[in-house]
């Protein structure tokens, strides 16, 4: 049975630098490009277009198969795929100069290919050589420190339509030859382009590196650097227990009361996150019968902005820190939200919270702080609640052994390096702090991504 006229399947299969494969080939560029040629034809519910692993004919590669015939083709590229998609697809001609049926020698390559990889694999096991599935986990903050640093440097804007290494070196105050070799190690990752000396920012770093961009995340990707050299600490802290200082330039301060900038990034990469998940939030809890709303640790007020924008009686108020309100103010401006939105200066473990609330939030909060801080601000938020008020946790949910999901693990570690008490928690943590601070009905709202809801009833 086939549920779509044509199926194409492409192979992706990722190898090893070096060993031939489709990936290598330019099977993810063929692919971009048939999609957008499927698009552009309308052809998205006559055609289904799926990766598949490897077919064991790499050194023809790139290599897709088209059903419901079964037509094989190899050494496609790019240029190839208005052809494809218009001959085939549109009058169901295979393009004969890029099909293969050979099949004895088809078959006769696969058959090689499997065994060769076989006796590689036991060779591989015999020598007792690292897996590469390890090795690329060891060395994966290689490609991430490239990045960083690129952002730090803020290399991608000083790209901008193009420019040498001296050029770029600079205008980023750095020697040139040591951005030279960043920028090829760029090239390499994909994110440059190269033509004789010159580099070029791809669509996409133009899209997401550069300042003025419309789409620009330079700034919040900034908090994921400083986070960097406080995951450098991991050792110590996990000897420690806690997090411990940074063993670097003494002029540096990573201590957000000391440093607008942290703080500055921080709140951009935070709002980076919510303002795609607050909607979400917002669908799964709804707006009936809710007039106000008490969001703890608002931050950018991303959440209480969507709320506001989704019920005209709601009224928000936002309890954060006295070096955020002002960064959460014009966030709230800009949404054109004063009149609902408003903005109180204080520190949630020790603050009162008022009365009457229909919702109090904790939005990416409680893996900030201890187990018994969470307690107490479970309980004064059963105070503050109106009567079948709901206190709304929103964060990496952990599996009741803390194994999983991997996402939430690594954030438990996170907060190992960058808070003195914070970890992540579990629903089953969650539940039972919640039922000791007097709520009812708790339960679990799943979302999509790695944050989910846990919410109870007072």
């Amino acid at each position: 049975m086939e549920p779509f006229r044509f199926h194409l399947f492409v192979c992706t299969q990722q190898k090893p630098e070096g060993i031939p494969s489709c990936p290598a080939s330019g099977s993810f560029a063929v692919l971009d490009a048939l999609d957008r040629e499927i698009q552009a034809r309308g052809l998205d519910n006559d055609m289904q277009l799926t990766t598949c692993g490897c077919m064991g004919l790499c050194d023809e590669g790139p290599v897709m198969v088209v059903y419901p015939a079964g037509v094989w083709y190899r050494r496609v590229q790019p240029s190839d795929v208005p052809e494809i998609v218009g001959t085939h697809v549109g009058d169901g001609k295979p393009v004969d100069r890029l099909v293969w049926n050979d099949a004895p020698a088809m078959k006769a390559m696969s058959v090689e290919h499997r065994e060769k990889f076989r006796a590689a694999m036991a060779a591989r096991e015999k020598a007792g050589v690292l897996p590469d599935r390890l090795d690329q986990m060891i060395r994966g903050y290689m490609p991430s420190r490239c990045i960083l640093t690129a952002l730090e440097l803020d290399i991608f804007t000083a790209v901008g339509d193009g420019a040498n290494a001296e050029q770029i070196g600079t205008k980023i105050h750095a020697n040139a030859r040591a951005a030279g070799m960043l920028l090829n190690a760029l090239v390499a990752l994909g994110l440059l382009s190269k033509s004789g000396d010159d580099y070029k920012n791809t669509p996409e770093s133009a899209r997401f590196f550069v300042q003025g961009s419309k789409d620009n995340h330079r700034n919040g990707l900034l908090h994921t650097a400083n986070i960097w050299h406080r995951w450098s600490t991991l050792t110590d802290a996990v000897r420690s227990g806690t997090r411990v200082p940074i063993d670097r330039d003494p002029d540096h301060k990573d201590d957000r009361d000391d440093n607008p900038a942290w703080t500055r990034n921080f709140i951009t990469a935070m709002q980076r996150h919510a303002k795609d998940r607050a909607p979400l939030v917002v669908k799964a809890l709804g707006t009936a019968g809710v007039r106000r709303i008490l969001d703890l640790g608002g931050g950018s007020g991303a959440y209480s902005i969507a709320f506001a924008k989704a019920g005209p009686d709601v009224q928000c108020e936002i309890l954060d820190i006295p070096e955020v309100v002002p960064l959460t103010a014009g966030y709230v401006r800009q949404a054109g939200v004063l009149a609902q939105v408003s903005l109180r200066a204080g520190d949630m473990l020790q603050d009162d919270f008022g009365s009457g609330y229909d919702i109090i939030m904790l939005n990416a909060i409680c893996h900030m702080f201890s187990e018994e801080q969470n307690r107490d601000i479970f309980r004064r938020a059963h105070q503050a609640l109106a009567p079948n008020g709901r206190l709304v946790v929103q964060d990496f949910i952990l599996n009741p052994d803390k194994t999983g999901p991997l996402h939430a693990a690594l954030f438990s570690l996170n907060m190992l390096v960058n808070t003195d008490v914070g970890a992540s928690y579990s629903e089953v943590e969650y539940t039972h702090w919640m039922k000791a601070a007097g709520f009812t009905d708790v339960c679990r709202i799943n979302l999509p991504g790695p944050s989910g809801l846990i919410v109870g009833l007072a």
